[in-house]
Formats: C-alpha cells, structure tokens, sequence
C-alpha cells in the first residue's frame, strides 16, 4: 500500500520509527516532514498530507503531531480526506470499518510506539464494511444545503 506520513516538531521521533515499521511491513512509505526537531506548524503538514491522500497519490495517511488533535482538525479541512484520531486499535478499526477513514491521527505525546503500531495496523487491516455506513459516509462529503434553516435557539 502506498502510505504517506507526516508530523510536527513533537512527533518527529515517532514518525521515524513508524515510517521504518511500515516500510518493513512492505508499504511504500512517503515522508512529507519535517526532517528536524526544530519548531514547526502542524497545519502545514497536515494540508500537505491532506492533498496527497485526497488526489489519490497515497491511498492512506499518517498525521502525528503532540496530541493528534491539532494535525487531525488540518487534516480533515480537505473535503477529500476523512481523518479518525485513535488512541486504541478498536477505534482505528472502526475508523476504517464504519467511516471509511483514508487517514489516522495519533498524538505522540499521549501514545507510546507499540500501540501507535497497534492502532496502525488495525487501521491497515480492516475494510470499509459498505452497507448502511455508505449513505453516512456520502453525507460527510455531501452535506444538506437546508441546514441553515435550522433555528436551534428560539
């Protein structure tokens, strides 16, 4: 599988060794950066990873950052990308079974190695599971234009 990956300053050891780990696993790995500890923006990164997976160069991405939450909400401005944050290989699992996630977020501060490659692989070895998930995934990418109609404060 073509697998891209990207990270921030705080999540730059994990990256290494979770794009070594995939390679020796026989993906095709892209590391879009950075290169360096020195301080950098996860929105930056996450954009670009954003536009790999969503053109369609990697079939699946990697964001990490310190808590995943930043790298995760970047990701996930691109209407082509749909990005699950994990902690746990159930969640990655369903990411990919129930929301059909082209993406995995991961917060290297909040999640230790192995289980960052736990969470991965179950994210690479499950299926979207179709079915009913699909008309819930079509509107993640197509959503109602009547909702501004809705007055939820009256």
């Amino acid at each position: 599988m073509r697998i891209a990956i990207a990270s921030d300053h705080a999540a730059i050891d994990l990256k290494a060794e979770l794009r070594d780990w995939l390679i020796e696993q026989g993906h095709e790995v892209a590391d879009l950066g950075p290169d360096t500890t020195d301080s950098v923006d996860y929105p930056d990164y996450g954009y670009k990873l954003a536009a790999v997976v969503a053109e369609g160069t990697a079939e699946r991405g990697v964001a990490l950052c310190g808590s995943g939450i930043g790298i995760s909400i970047s990701v996930n401005r691109n209407p082509g990308v749909r990005c699950a944050l994990v902690s746990e290989p159930l969640s990655a699992a369903l990411a990919r079974e129930h929301n059909d996630a082209n993406c995995i977020a991961m917060g290297a501060r909040l999640t230790g190695s192995d289980m960052a490659k736990a969470c991965l692989a179950s994210f690479l070895d499950t299926d979207f599971a179709g079915g009913r998930h699909q008309r819930r995934v079509d509107k993640l990418s197509n959503p109602p234009s009547d909702t501004d109609t809705i007055e939820p404060f009256q």
